[in-house]
């Protein structure tokens, strides 16, 4: 990690001159992601090289009182930037290119082999015509663990009703998966199998999206697209994902990889409309988990 004063501006300049891009790296201490990504990721030979060979990597924290000085110009803690930028989840990564775009944005934890491909596409010197969904898909080593399927469940709705569940009261949970997918595996046989999980999906609309398929769908009554304008649209870089609307809007997502205690947070925090008092959900995470210790619940972040 670079040693910085924080001003992003002179940060990127620096990081044009020596032909790499500027790698934000937003955490918090006690983040059990982050210190994955520290303890899994960033101790192989072939991430520190391309890490430091590609970028100059800044580590803000998202409740930190460091002076920022950001793109603009303008004066602000670390928190005030973390939350200038949206950071809802640590570890989130934004990389900016060398004119300071936006090149690639993670929001969470990606194994060390999604990391390094991730790392290969938002590189200095390559000019990218595809998501990096379809990136990963050409570039990924294949794994012969997976299940080869999607998962099923009977609370699950038709994608044909999604005209209707969009502007429906209860809130919509769109899964965005593929067969050959290990992390769908688990989301479906561990964690969408506990019963805590299973309480808090019942309070949501579900629709299941296999992005490998050529179907059109309906978002509203009148319009009619092909599913892949659809997964451009909303930009979707991983499976799975789950984005959550509320009367045809987005209003918030997952795309990384989580445990059971995070994905129950998510879907609390959109069925009890915390996310609309509350805007920063780490802190909703930080409540909720206090308040189960304090009923006796055993919180483990990673089980």
């Amino acid at each position: 990690f670079k040693q910085s004063f924080l001003d992003l501006a002179e940060d990127l300049e620096e990081a044009r001159k020596q032909k790499k891009h500027l790698f934000l790296y937003f955490y918090q201490d006690g983040c059990p992601y982050c210190q994955k990504l520290l303890q899994d990721n960033l101790v192989q030979q072939h991430i520190v090289k391309k890490m430091q060979s590609s970028y100059e990597v800044l580590a803000i924290n998202i409740w930190g009182d460091r002076e920022v000085t950001d793109l603009e110009g303008n004066v602000m803690t670390e928190k005030a930037l973390a939350k200038k930028m949206r950071v809802w989840f640590t570890p989130t990564i934004l990389i900016l290119n060398t004119k300071g775009k936006k090149q690639l944005r993670i929001n969470g934890y990606y194994a060390p082999d999604k990391f390094y491909t991730a790392l290969e596409y938002a590189a200095p010197g390559k000019k990218q015509r595809l998501s990096f969904l379809r990136y990963y898909a050409q570039h990924k080593q294949p794994l012969s663990s997976t299940s080869g399927i999607l998962h099923k469940d009977s609370m699950y709705q038709d994608i044909k009703q999604l005209p209707l569940l969009m502007v429906d009261e209860k809130p919509l949970l769109v899964l965005f998966e593929q067969k050959q997918c290990v992390y769908c595996d688990e989301l479906h046989t561990d964690i969408f199998q506990r019963s805590a999980t299973r309480q808090q999906l019942a309070r949501f609309n579900i629709v299941q999206v296999d992005i490998r398929s050529k179907t059109m769908i309906s978002l509203t009554d009148k319009k009619t697209i092909p599913l892949k304008r659809w997964l451009q649209q909303l930009h979707i870089q991983y499976v799975p994902s789950m984005v959550f609307f509320v009367k045809g809007k987005e209003v918030f997502r997952s795309e990384a990889y989580l445990k059971s205690f995070h994905v129950q947070s998510i879907l609390d925090y959109i069925a009890s409309g915390a996310y609309i008092n509350e805007p920063e959900f780490q802190r909703f995470v930080q409540a909720r988990a206090e308040a189960l210790r304090e009923q006796g619940s055993d919180v483990n972040l990673m089980q």
